[in-house]
């Protein structure tokens, strides 16, 4: 029996403006979201407007398909997928 596992990078150019388009699209689909890391440059004087989103997928092919499409339609970021056959 094959399993697929999807990893999605998503890269955010400006996280204050595509925030909540993101956080609509993965509330959407929480039940298909197994891990999920985030991180920004935060210092004493700055916190970016750039960001990293770490997305490992635990749905069906369809269901993890469907949420990489909907976040290949917001403007504002880049995705990059990594598909694992185990």
């Amino acid at each position: 029996m094959n399993t697929e596992i999807n990893i999605v990078a998503i890269k955010v150019i400006d996280r204050i403006k595509e925030a909540g388009k993101i956080q609509s699209v993965l509330s959407r689909h929480n039940s298909s979201v197994k891990t999920r890391f985030g991180f920004h440059e935060l210092n004493n004087s700055v916190c970016s407007r750039n960001a990293l989103i770490i997305l490992e997928l635990a749905g069906t092919t369809e269901k993890d398909n469907q949420i990489i499409e909907e976040l290949k339609q917001i403007e504002g970021i880049k995705t990059e997928i990594m598909k694992f056959e185990i």
